[in-house]
């Protein structure tokens, strides 16, 4: 199941995930365990998440928006604050950190993920035309 998900992933939750890569591998390089900064980040992320949902407007139909995306809603604010508040005063050139060993982990994750995923989409590609080839 988890196969064919990577698999079958659109462009733009590549990206995501992608994001989600960058953001774990600088949140581990430049952890700071200070409990105001990680309350904080809830914090905002609550307040701009629940600001994002009610921006969706009333659901056009039950169960939307999905859960994942409603995750994905309170999440991104804060991975965006905790990865600001991580970051200040390092150095870093937008997101990039400026230690070019720094900047290679969270690159060739990103790169071995995206491998991954177009291998997988490869493999998905080949196994549903041989079924086609195969049938009589």
């Amino acid at each position: 199941m988890l196969r064919r998900y990577f698999a079958t992933l659109a462009p733009g939750r590549i990206v995501l995930w992608c994001y989600l890569i960058w953001w774990a591998c600088i949140v581990w390089r430049y952890f700071d365990p200070t409990p105001r900064l990680w309350c904080n980040a809830l914090g905002l992320a609550a307040i701009v998440g629940l600001a994002l949902r009610l921006s969706f407007g009333a659901p056009p139909r039950p169960g939307w928006p999905a859960r994942w995306q409603t995750f994905r809603t309170f999440f991104t604010p804060f991975a965006v604050s905790s990865f600001a508040a991580l970051i200040k005063g390092q150095g870093f050139v937008l997101v990039v950190p400026p230690r070019l060993d720094a900047a290679l982990v969270p690159l060739a994750a990103c790169t071995l993920f995206v491998a991954a995923v177009l291998l997988l989409k490869q493999q998905e590609k080949s196994h549903g035309t041989d079924d086609r080839v195969q049938a009589p």
